[in-house]
């Protein structure tokens, strides 16, 4: 479909070298075009984005966090999330189940000694694995229970991502013996796995996402990957860096809602078509109410972008970091991501409602697609509520306490 594309043949280990940021991001915005021309169509169709998990794979997209030795595309978390933000303008949904495919297939590098984590991802990259699933903590998860022969996991959970079309799921799971949270990785093919297309969701419709239930399923030893346990014996400030590494894919895929909605509004208007009088113009371009509204979503988009390039730095800090990073830094760290939350949600909000109104009730037609902007960024606020992390700012201000270890939905 002219998406550009990476090479699928694993090159022998001599010969990897990773292909450089520009390449990624031409890639992204090859795809994201794709996306965009029938974006309005699936949204509607609403069918398992099967189709655009191949346009993603042959894109090369699903390896691009895995390092080039082991087949991967060997880029770095700031070229990841620009290339999240790039397709979540053309497409919130897919936008959602790639970034959710990045840090679920990521995460394994801080929840895992390093060779399991390797043979992991060069499983992933070899077959190309789309991941699904979430570590999230808002139900009662499933249990892991001891068997002659590793594990067995039983139970639900309600809503994952990427379920729908997932190679792999990563789940959180608790030890039945002693409540333990743990990171788990299981085949959604097994007999034993059960997955539910009935999220129903009203937006974010090709996130993929819906319920899996597991019935004794059997897990072995090398797929527990760690705890995800928050205490502070446990979990190490590098490790718990994962939350606010996670959560700002959340912002990534906010901000390209409200730079995708005001793009194609502000498309429609200079066309200037309206569906039920071809002749007439859809409004002036220089009403000055038009414009103000403009004026002011521009500012609250990049006021947002611009405090997303200071929680990129500071989380791209972080991980320079190392084992270096101390809890007082990582605070530093997550409530500044949190901070490009709120802002994030503001702005996506307010974009993608008010962009109705500029256009008028040109927008309510269906054949043009406006609406799904503003259900895909209303449905991904409602499972990732602003207020929580308003909150945790203004705690760390008053009382200088640390952020909590927050995975992202």
């Amino acid at each position: 479909m002219g998406v550009a594309t990476a090479s699928s043949e694993p090159a022998s280990e001599s010969v990897r070298t990773a292909p450089g940021r520009a390449h990624w991001l031409r890639v992204a915005r090859e795809t994201a075009d794709d996306l965009a021309t029938d974006a309005v169509a699936r949204e509607q169709a609403g069918k398992a984005p099967l189709d655009e998990v191949s346009r993603l794979r042959e894109a090369g997209l699903l390896r691009l966090l895995i390092p080039a030795e082991l087949g991967g595309g060997g880029a770095d978390w700031d070229t990841a999330y620009d290339v999240v933000r790039e397709i979540a303008a053309a497409d919130g949904a897919i936008g959602q189940l790639l970034g959710c495919h990045y840090f679920l297939s990521w995460s394994a590098r801080y929840f895992t000694e390093p060779a399991r984590a390797a043979r992991l991802e060069r499983q992933s990259a070899t077959q190309e694995w789309c991941w699904g699933g979430g570590f999230a903590s808002h139900e009662p998860p499933p249990t892991l229970a001891r068997a002659s022969r590793g594990y067995v996991l039983d139970g639900r959970q309600s809503y994952a991502t990427g379920v729908l079309v997932a190679d792999r799921l990563a789940v959180r799971a608790v030890r039945a013996d002693t409540g333990e949270p743990l990171a788990v990785v299981v085949d959604p093919a097994h007999h034993a796995v059960t997955i539910g297309g009935d999220a129903d969701t009203f937006g974010q419709r090709l996130a993929a996402g819906g319920s899996v239930e597991f019935d004794a399923v059997p897990v072995a030893a090398h797929d527990v990957l760690g705890s995800l346990s928050a205490d502070e014996d446990v979990l190490s400030p590098l490790a718990a860096l994962t939350s606010p590494v996670g959560r700002l894919l959340s912002v990534q895929l906010l901000l390209g809602m409200a730079e995708g909605v005001l793009a194609e509004a502000r498309e429609y208007r200079r066309v200037g078509y309206s569906p039920w009088h071809p002749a007439s113009p859809a409004g002036s371009p220089q009403d000055p109410q038009v414009l103000a509204t403009y004026g002011e979503l521009t500012v609250l988009a990049r006021s947002a972008s611009a405090l997303n390039e200071q929680a990129l730095q500071a989380v791209h800090g972080g991980l320079a970091r190392g084992e270096d990073l101390t809890y007082d830094e990582y605070a530093d760290i997550s409530v500044l991501v949190a901070m490009a939350e709120a802002a994030a949600s503001r702005a996506a909000q307010e974009s993608t409602t008010r962009a109705l109104d500029i256009i008028g009730a040109r927008s309510a037609s269906s054949r043009l697609g406006f609406d799904r902007f503003w259900r895909n960024a209303r449905t991904h606020t409602l499972y990732e509520p602003v207020s929580h992390r308003l909150r945790d700012v203004g705690d760390y201000f008053l009382n200088g306490a640390h952020p909590p270890f927050v995975l992202p939905v």
